[in-house]
């Protein structure tokens, strides 16, 4: 592909990409190609990032990426892809949530759906088959679409679990896609290609704590790591109560070792929402920023924000 031609299509995927997902999405997104997301842009704005980091990217990756946004070109031959990613289908998860795919016995399916609601509190929105599918809605389609676009898969382990007739399928999408499997160990130890996972046991945990060994995984995984960090900083900035800034905040705390990138970003961003303005969220957001050694900010700070326009760019 020529250099000119390159610039013109990388210009049209960063306008898409603008259009259809947030920059925690983005990041997932470019993950998926082993595009590094590490990228400071040098404006805040999610088609400046997009055409800052593709250009040192391979031309068959940005043909392949052009090929799946269903853009129309002429700049080159698309080489058929390898694998199948799918873009977000908000039918199945929360909007830039951590998706995990729990695989369980339909017998389980109560406390399934409690721990769905606990893993909430931490930006990891669960796919569960019998509540997340819509009635009219073919069942067996819906669950492949949640494979495919699942970021991580969690097993519940229990007796019956290695008899079904789609729970090991499921585990088997997942190891053809190179995804974190989560064990969680229910008088059932994993087993086959999953057995070299020591999981989590269940026994003597109650619903909360399962939820929170299962982020511990996620948060710290080299696997998922990068990618719920995004989320979880996207999430927080986007926080609409003080229910959802307690439990991101909270989030955050528990990881080791948080990026100070990351930490920096919140303390750029964090006035362009007025939920933080209030004496509550102040205080919860700027013990983070002194953990972090970063200045305080104060309700004075939101006043005087220029009501910049989100991923606005410049005239």
């Amino acid at each position: 592909m020529k250099n000119l031609d390159k610039i013109k299509l990388i210009d049209m995927i960063a306008s898409e990409l603008q259009e259809q997902m947030t920059f925690s999405e983005i990041d997932s997104y470019f993950e998926t190609y082993k595009i590094p997301t590490d990228h400071t842009p040098s404006y805040n704005s999610k088609k400046v990032y997009v055409k800052e980091v593709l250009p040192q990217v391979l031309d068959e990756i940005i043909l392949e990426i052009a090929e799946e946004l269903e853009l129309k070109h002429s700049y080159g031959k698309v080489v058929p892809k390898e694998k199948i990613i799918v873009r977000e289908n908000s039918s199945l998860w929360k909007s830039g949530h951590y998706k995990l795919f729990l695989s369980h016995l339909a017998s389980f399916k109560v406390t399934i759906s409690q721990l769905k609601n606990e893993l909430e509190k931490y930006g990891i929105s669960s796919f569960v088959a019998h509540e997340d599918i819509e009635p009219a809605k073919e069942w067996q389609v819906e669950i492949e679409k949640g494979l495919i676009s699942m970021d991580a898969l969690c097993a519940i382990l229990m007796p019956g679990f290695n008899d079904s007739k789609w729970t090991d399928q499921e585990i088997g999408f997942a190891l053809g896609r190179e995804l974190l499997i989560i064990p969680v160990r229910r008088d059932l130890d994993p087993y086959g290609f999953i057995g070299k996972y020591q999981g989590i046991q269940a026994k003597g945990k109650n619903i909360g704590q399962v939820a929170e060994a299962i982020f511990n995984i996620i948060s710290t995984h080299d696997k998922t790591k990068s990618i719920y960090i995004s989320n979880i900083v996207d999430l927080l900035l986007l926080s609409n109560d003080i229910t959802e800034i307690k439990n991101r905040i909270n989030s955050i705390n528990k990881i080791n070792d948080f990026p100070i990138e990351k930490a920096k970003q919140i303390h750029e961003r964090i006035i362009e929402n007025k939920n933080f303005n209030k004496p509550e969220a102040l205080k919860l957001i700027n013990a983070f920023f002194i953990k972090n050694d970063l200045e305080k900010i104060f309700k004075s700070n939101f006043d005087n924000n220029d009501s910049q326009v989100y991923d606005d760019l410049p005239f």
